[in-house]
């Protein structure tokens, strides 16, 4: 709800995907210049689809799979911002796949220890990970775009605890990055991101445990030159001080009303 509160009116005129693309341009890429379409739990089609790309099978839209909370279509849709909204959530959530538990189609994990050897993950991944038993692309996709000296500094899988969700996130970004659309053609860029509440302490530091201290500079840090997806942290906080300070009070004063009382933002 508060994505769409926060975020969705601004795709519906030119005035609000205007002051969209100044802010994106601002704290996720000086190259955004325009923002053309905005939508709530994406997901591409084809070959470029979760399933397809991430192997994630049996899943849907906002259901089962990585559906980004909002995206962004820029630059003319050449372009493309993923972004996982949160609020209160305390983490990213652990691994799925470590688990003891029978499910059609998934069988447990044996051993989900095997997580925290972030080594042996890097060395054999196909024997390591049980989300690729299960048919899931995540590590295939990443594993050769992978930072493997900060790599190795960490205490487990980036996905085991804390860091599941931006690690799907991650691969989805990379995979659309890497791959093609149906008419043939790529994206220019493609960017994975969070925003999130800045009062929220517990969800910056979730990852601690796993060897990130910082969100923003310590995932980037995971991934090497390689990477076509760039990831970016910015709050909820930023983008309604933005609008506070680059609209029109005519037209979003009332907005600004409603986010600062329901939020405090």
């Amino acid at each position: 709800v508060l994505c769409a509160n926060l975020y969705f009116p601004f795709g519906q005129t030119a005035d609000g995907k205007a002051l969209l693309a100044s802010f994106l341009q601002k704290h996720v890429s000086s190259a955004i210049k325009s923002v053309d379409d905005l939508h709530l739990e994406y997901a591409e089609a084809g070959d470029l689809s979760p399933e397809k790309l991430l192997g994630e099978s049996g899943g849907s839209r906002g259901s089962g799979q990585t559906s980004p909370d909002l995206a962004f279509h820029v630059n003319g849709g050449t372009g493309l911002i993923l972004i996982e909204n949160k609020l209160t959530e305390h983490s990213f959530y652990r691994c799925s796949a470590r688990t003891k538990k029978n499910d059609e189609g998934r069988p447990a994990n044996p051993d989900p220890e095997r997580c925290k050897g972030i080594k042996g993950v890097l060395a054999q991944h196909q024997k390591q990970c049980h989300q690729y038993f299960w048919g899931r692309k995540y590590w295939d996709i990443l594993r050769p775009v992978m930072n493997t000296t900060a790599m190795g500094t960490l205490t487990r899988c980036p996905a085991a605890t804390a860091g599941y969700q931006l690690f799907r996130q991650q691969a989805l970004a990379e995979g659309i990055a890497q791959g093609k659309r149906s008419d043939g053609t790529q994206y220019d860029f493609v960017h994975s991101c969070v925003a999130l509440d800045d009062r929220n302490v517990t969800l910056k530091r979730c990852l601690k445990r796993t060897g990130i201290t910082d969100l923003e500079s310590g995932w980037s840090a995971l991934f090497n030159d390689q990477a076509q997806a760039h990831f970016k942290v910015f709050t909820h906080q930023d983008w309604v001080a933005w609008v506070r300070a680059n609209s029109a009070p005519a037209i979003w004063q009332s907005w600004l009303d409603y986010v600062e009382a329901r939020y405090g933002y």
